[in-house]
């Protein structure tokens, strides 16, 4: 019973990381909305930008949620 408490306690743990993620993500748009807002002509250069942000904070949520299954199941 207590190696499946700590592996709740575990997973639990690895998904922290989820928290940072979505402060990323959210500052990524954020500031994509208020550069297009001061210059809306910045927009075709800055969007491919700000999906690649995105993409890339949203591996590290993949990477957090492998590691939260692989401490529960494995």
């Amino acid at each position: 019973m207590e190696l499946d408490a700590a592996r709740m306690i575990g997973a639990g743990l690895a998904t922290i990381a989820l928290f940072g993620v979505g402060a990323g993500i959210g500052n990524i748009f954020s500031t994509l909305i208020s550069t297009v807002g001061r210059n809306p002509s910045v927009q075709q250069r800055v969007f491919p930008y700000a999906i690649i942000g995105f993409a890339l904070v949203e591996a590290v949520a993949l990477y957090a949620l492998l590691i939260a299954f692989i401490i529960l199941f494995v």
